[in-house]
């Protein structure tokens, strides 16, 4: 059994770790008792919970704001995770961090591996691969996890919402709903990443690892499976990504490739379809 502390053990990814190292001894820690921005409070709580691991689910990733406000989006996404990888380093315990598959360009248009070169195009990106720099560069005992599109039980803090849970109350609302339908992801069951992280937990096979549900989608298939497998027919309207019009660039194609992890041994992940099949159901919303 270990000690583990869950630093966001309230948001989308932190209730499904809770729940999945239930035979751990988890401290969930919450903001903003528990507030990564504050090294020195920090140290001090840790230090006092003299944990095994620590889990760090903290993020600022409303990927608009922080273009426009790119001091917190370090301050949450970079410095925080330099304080933590150093206090690892201190204190001894095991530091598991995430972070995104928007530190690439989407160029490559085939599945991003591990040893793949990061080039982010935005500032929360950037913000991020700084973030993985810090961490790599000043704690040994270290995991580093890239994922993309997570869906959860509970809903992101920092958002209020998933992608799926918005699509279904935009569709109660009878509006058209405009998706983009040029941007390639794999979205990903947050229960499952959440099973994966604590069999990584087991291991010493620290360093940088891609989690995500396989296969691939464009947002606008991912909001027209939702539809399908609910029985509903909403006025969907594919748009590209000028259309949109969102304030911050994202990848044209951000797929990440679960390499290191099958060369590790862990299980696979269930496909985004199945997935997100799994979530409905889990919800009520459809036949398990």
């Amino acid at each position: 059994m270990m000690r583990i502390a869950v630093i966001g053990a309230d948001g989308q990814l932190g209730s499904d770790l809770v729940r999945t190292l239930a035979r751990d001894e988890v401290i969930p820690l919450y903001y903003p008792e528990f507030d990564v921005t504050r090294p020195e409070r920090v140290r001090s709580i840790l230090r006092g919970l003299r944990p095994d691991t620590v889990i760090n689910t903290a993020a600022f990733h409303r990927v608009d704001e922080c273009e426009d406000d790119p001091e917190m989006s370090f301050r949450v996404n970079s410095i925080a995770v330099r304080d933590l990888a150093r206090l690892a380093a201190d204190l001894g315990f095991v530091l598991v961090h995430f972070s995104t598959d928007y530190v690439f360009d989407g160029r490559k248009k085939a599945p991003y591996t591990e040893a793949d070169p990061p080039n982010p195009l935005n500032v929360y990106a950037v913000s991020k691969l700084a973030g993985e720099y810090f961490l790599r560069a000043l704690t040994e005992k270290h995991f580093l996890i890239r994922s993309c599109g997570l869906f959860g039980e509970a809903s992101s803090r920092e958002k209020g919402y998933n992608f799926v849970d918005k699509m279904i109350a935009l569709a109660e609302e009878g509006e058209p709903l405009r998706v983009v339908d040029d941007q390639w992801v794999s979205p990903t069951s947050a229960a499952e990443l959440a099973e994966r992280t604590s069999e990584l937990l087991r291991t010493d096979h620290y360093g940088l690892y891609h989690l995500t549900s396989e296969g691939q989608c464009t947002w606008f298939q991912f909001a027209q499976e939702i539809f399908s497998l609910l029985g509903r027919r909403p006025h969907l309207e594919p748009v590209d990504s000028k259309t949109f019009g969102a304030k911050a660039r994202r990848p044209l194609y951000s797929v990440l490739e679960n390499k290191r992890a099958k060369e590790t041994g862990l299980r696979d992940f269930s496909s985004w379809n199945d997935a997100l099949r799994a979530y409905l159901g889990k919800k009520g919303l459809i036949r398990r």
